[in-house]
């Protein structure tokens, strides 16, 4: 099963809690262990019970839905100041605030954005990197995340 599956199955759940399922994402292979990751967040932030809380909820749906094959381990977090933007909402919400986007292919000389999002509309986002604006599509985004600020 995908991390897009794995997102759908254990989304609603997370919500009916009060919390946005940021992200889901897998790492390590089935013959040596791997690692499942959720991201989630709220309005007022995550504490380490929140965590707790949304990870043993989590577990009894994968004990019944069994989607991943061979061993894992759950790991339930914030995004942190590096947070993820994943869907166009994200990027709705996050307007005016430095952005990182790596795109899967070459675009306009370049696959490394970082700049000012100025504009998130539903199919793409605009990015402005040195004082130019880049017009990106989502769908061919391979990552993006907020620029955290130390």
């Amino acid at each position: 099963m995908d991390n897009n599956a794995i997102r759908q199955l254990l989304e609603p759940a997370v919500e009916d809690m009060g919390y946005e399922l940021v992200m889901v994402e897998t790492t390590g292979s089935p013959s040596g262990g791997q690692l499942l990751r959720a991201y989630i967040d709220a309005p007022g932030g995550i504490l380490l019970e929140d965590c707790e809380q949304v990870s043993r909820q989590v577990s009894a749906i994968l004990d019944v839905e069994d989607p991943i094959k061979g061993e894992y381990t759950l790991e339930v977090s914030s995004p942190g100041v590096d947070r993820p933007l994943i869907k166009p909402e994200h990027f709705q919400r996050f307007q005016g605030s430095q952005v990182k986007v790596l795109m899967r292919e070459t675009h306009l000389g370049r696959r490394r954005f970082t700049g000012l999002l100025i504009e998130a509309a539903p199919e793409f986002a605009v990015v402005e990197v040195d004082g130019e604006a880049y017009e990106l599509a989502y769908r061919t985004m391979e990552r993006a995340n907020l620029v955290g600020l130390d």
